[in-house]
């Protein structure tokens, strides 16, 4: 009792339970995946899709520049306001450098003031985890940043309710050299059987331009 009421107390185990209860949080969102593939990076997730709701309102994958996208599972508004410091960051990087931030920075920006908020009394972990991806000068990247402030770097990750089944069929699917048709054929396939409602939704960013394209909805389609 007591070493869950504020952030900056460790259990006699060495726990922060605040962290862990956040990555319940990132557990219950939905299914988000991001992906390399042979020519660039694929990020998927679903959207919402009822009567009156403009579905374009719910952001889920964020651009941050123009070769960098992070999909974020977990609380959306936590999401919302890291994505904005990232885009920030990216920005000034690009004005002071007069390059774009390789996409390893920019997924420790996130991480960093994440790490922050689990060492100060009266504040609480951010609910949600990223999986940030892009191209820079290195080649294409997919990094995972946690609650805890924690960064991975994966080939291919899913988060959400569905990442047991997903990363499952990534550890069974993915390969290198990886055709993009064939990433997009993953990535609906683990939509359709991790999440019930929705429409899918899936961006890329390629290599030949090192441009973000979120896929409309007909191109969505045409792929099924």
């Amino acid at each position: 009792m007591g070493y869950d009421r504020t952030i900056a107390v460790f259990s006699p185990d060495g726990r922060l339970f605040q962290v862990e209860y956040a990555r319940e949080a990132v557990k219950r969102g939905t299914t988000c995946v991001a992906m390399v593939f042979k020519d660039g990076v694929l990020f998927a997730t679903v959207k919402p899709k009822t009567p009156l709701m403009v579905s374009e309102s719910i952001e889920k994958i964020f651009q941050l520049d123009e070769h960098a996208a992070a999909v974020a599972a977990g609380l959306l508004a936590d999401a919302r306001v890291l994505a904005n410091q990232a885009r920030i960051r990216a920005q000034i990087h690009r004005i002071t450098y007069e390059e774009p931030m390789d996409i390893l920075s920019l997924a420790r920006s996130i991480a960093d003031r994440m790490q922050i908020s689990t060492l100060y009394a009266g504040l609480r972990p951010y609910g949600v985890s990223f999986l940030v991806g892009g191209v820079d000068t290195t080649g294409c990247h997919v990094i995972e940043v946690d609650p805890s402030g924690m960064i991975y770097e994966w080939y291919a990750y899913a988060l959400g309710r569905g990442a047991t089944i997903a990363n499952k069929i990534l550890r069974q699917r993915w390969k290198e050299n990886l055709p993009e048709s064939e990433a997009m054929k993953i990535a609906l396939e683990i939509i359709s059987k991790t999440e019930k409602e929705g429409e899918a939704d899936i961006a890329v960013i390629r290599k030949e331009d090192k441009k973000f394209k979120k896929l409309t909805e007909k191109e969505i389609k045409e792929l099924k």
